[in-house]
């Protein structure tokens, strides 16, 4: 896939749109159990942020490769916003998370993810929902909230990695939004390169001093997962879900991510061993029940 393959926005779903928003969406469905592997041995702060490090790393080697133009000044402050989500907002919340929760009870949080994707999507782009759009979203949000305060909290708060888990949803939906609609102009993968790039004076910074305080030593399977995050997670998935994105629209190759949280249920149970609770599926399928809805519902004209 070249930088220049996912530079078209069609107002339809194309097939490749799909076929891309899926694949991107399998990639994804691997990282919070990849990331539940690499914080029981490594740093938070340093998986969360290595991985960013060595993903530019791989950016840096696509854009000189592929002799990528420098974006225009112009498109910076959007890589910026696109930087702050899927770079560092939601690879750092989910790893504080993931040191105490498991990645079973992050897969119901981030069911809430198309619908908040589709959010900003509709935001972004000026357009006036209808109620209906905004009554299935609370529905979303409520039916979360609600699994959370039943079974994540202590004396009816939420626990600080149920807030963690929040705030990574929704700085992710943030920056799956801003870039999907910037793939249009730069393409999938320059898209995520840059942002990378532009991120690198503050991760590799943070990554190194989370290395000198806590020094990374763990065992191959630690390494494995944060070697996931960092190639797959952090890197080559969004070549394939921002190009989906661009080529299909954001609100309706966003619906396949309606896959996710129940992909991530299923690498739970059977890459580590987490039980699936009856509440955890009902809780997702309540959640997916509302986002379907809330996909299906067209935005004023």
């Amino acid at each position: 896939m070249t930088a220049q393959s996912s530079a078209t926005a069609p107002r339809t779903v194309t097939v490749s749109g799909l076929a891309l928003g899926a694949l991107g969406v399998l990639a994804f469905s691997m990282s919070l159990p990849a990331t539940r592997v690499a914080v029981h041995e490594l740093d938070p702060w340093f998986v969360a942020f290595g991985r960013a490090v060595g993903a530019a790393l791989l950016a840096w080697g696509y854009l000189r490769l592929t002799g990528a133009p420098r974006p225009a000044a112009t498109t910076w402050r959007r890589l910026s916003v696109v930087a702050l989500g899927v770079v560092v907002g939601f690879p750092l919340f989910t790893s504080l998370a993931l040191t105490s929760e498991t990645a079973a009870h992050g897969a119901v949080v981030v069911t809430v993810l198309p619908a908040l994707t589709a959010i900003f999507a509709v935001l972004r782009a000026g357009e006036r929902p209808r109620p209906a759009f905004w009554a299935a979203s609370a529905g979303g949000v409520l039916a979360v909230l609600t699994f959370l305060i039943t079974s994540g909290a202590v004396h009816g708060r939420l626990s600080a990695a149920d807030l963690y888990l929040l705030a990574a949803v929704v700085l992710c939906g943030l920056g799956y939004a801003e870039g999907g609609a910037l793939a249009r102009e730069l393409g999938g993968a320059r898209t995520i390169c840059w942002s990378l790039i532009l991120a690198l004076p503050a991760t590799l910074p943070i990554a190194l001093v989370a290395a000198f305080r806590h020094p990374p030593a763990a065992g191959g399977e630690a390494w494995a997962g944060f070697g996931y995050v960092t190639v797959v997670s952090m890197f080559l998935g969004f070549f394939a879900w921002y190009a989906g994105l661009a080529r299909g629209g954001i609100a309706q190759v966003g619906q396949i991510q309606l896959a996710q949280p129940l992909l991530t249920l299923i690498w739970s149970a059977l890459l580590l061993g987490e039980a699936v609770t009856p509440a955890s599926i009902v809780a997702a399928l309540a959640v997916l029940a509302c986002v379907a809805l809330l996909q299906r519902v067209k935005p004023r004209g």
